[in-house]
C-alpha cells in the first residue's frame, strides 16, 4: 500500500485546528477577561489555605511509591484489554504469555503487600 503527501493532510488540519483554538483561545482570554491586580489576589495559596514556609520541602518516598503502583497496575489494564478482545486469535501460546504476565504482576503486587507499601500511617 503506498502513500502520498496528500492521505496526512487530515491530521495536519486537526493539529491546525487544535493549535488555532488554543492559541485563540488564550489570545480571547486575556482582552475578554477582569484584569485587576492586588495584594490579595497576587499571593499564593493552596487550596484556599495560606502557604507557609519553604516550597521546597521534601515529599515522602511513600508519595512516589503509590504514584509508581498506581503506574504498574494501569499498564496491566493496558496490556490486558487488547489480549481479550484478540483472545481466540492468539490462541493457546497467548493464553500462557497472559498467565506469565498475570503471575509476574501477583508477584509484584504481594511484594508490595508484604513491604506495606499501601498503607498509609
Amino acid at each position: 500500500m503506498q502513500t502520498n503527501q496528500l492521505d496526512y493532510l487530515p491530521i495536519v488540519m486537526q493539529m491546525g485546528l487544535a493549535v488555532g483554538f488554543v492559541v485563540m483561545t488564550i489570545i480571547v482570554s486575556s482582552f475578554l477577561g477582569p484584569k485587576r491586580n492586588s495584594k490579595n489576589k497576587d499571593k499564593s495559596f493552596e487550596c484556599g489555605i495560606e502557604s507557609v514556609g519553604n516550597a521546597r520541602i521534601p515529599f515522602s518516598v511513600k508519595y512516589f511509591l503509590v504514584a509508581i503502583l498506581f503506574v504498574l497496575f494501569d499498564v496491566e489494564v493496558i496490556f490486558m484489554y487488547p489480549w481479550a478482545v484478540n483472545f481466540r486469535e492468539m490462541g493457546i501460546e497467548g493464553l500462557l504469555k497472559m498467565g506469565i504476565f498475570i503471575i509476574l504482576l501477583l508477584v509484584g503486587f504481594f511484594y508490595v503487600m508484604k513491604k506495606k507499601g499501601l498503607e498509609w500511617e
